[in-house]
């Protein structure tokens, strides 16, 4: 039987709204939290859990649960949303912090080490108010960046590409050519301050 003409138009424009939204959120990146589980005894997630901020005592780990996915020497953690496919975009706002890491690792990076130190993880390192890349414990520096209060990680997968975005100017400042195995976690470190994620968001126009 056939519709009667307005609700057919209703629908029309229904699916019309339902395809722009599924479209919309298709070119949106990953959204992730950080995972308690898997933050060092030094580190204290707040704001639903999507900052992290260092202290330098922190919490006994005997009066954390045991958790084998749990850093146990160094200050890091993982969000809690593995990439396997596409391009993804998202920003960390800095706060009052001198020495910090930004970067994706694999999902199973071993728990003993930090990222930067071996070679399944890929980060952008920031101490002494200098830029660096890290890869396998090896730093190149990194030109035509201070420290800005926000910066911006892309991830294109399957070009096997992560670029420092430099937000003001919405331009890529440098790209780290990795080797992706497998699904890959966004991973931060850091030694003082507070860093704030912000996921999410869409791959900014000309990137």
């Amino acid at each position: 039987m056939a519709l009667p003409f307005a609700r057919s138009l209703s629908l029309c424009r229904w699916g019309a709204k339902r395809l722009g939204v599924a479209a919309a959120e298709a070119h949106r990146g990953i959204s992730f939290k950080l995972e308690e589980k898997t933050a060092h005894s030094s580190l204290a997630l707040f704001k639903h859990d999507t900052g992290v901020k260092y202290g330098m005592v922190g919490l006994e780990p005997t009066q954390l649960a045991p958790n084998v996915e749990r850093f146990r020497e160094w200050a890091v953690v993982l969000a809690d949303t593995a990439i396997t496919s596409g391009r993804h975009y998202w920003e960390v706002t800095v706060k009052r912090s001198q020495q910090f890491r930004v970067g994706v690792a694999d999902v199973d990076i071993s728990r003993d080490s930090c990222i930067g130190v071996d070679d399944r993880s890929w980060v952008f390192t920031y101490a002494q108010r200098k830029w660096h890349t890290m890869l396998a414990n090896e730093k190149a520096p990194i030109e035509g960046i201070g420290q800005p209060e926000k910066v911006g990680l892309l991830l294109e997968y399957e070009a096997q590409k992560l670029s420092l975005v430099d937000v003001s100017r919405v331009a890529v400042v440098h790209t780290l050519q990795t080797d992706f195995q497998g699904p890959v976690v966004p991973a931060f470190a850091l030694w003082d301050g507070e860093l704030l994620t912000h996921s999410g968001l869409k791959v900014p126009e000309g990137l």
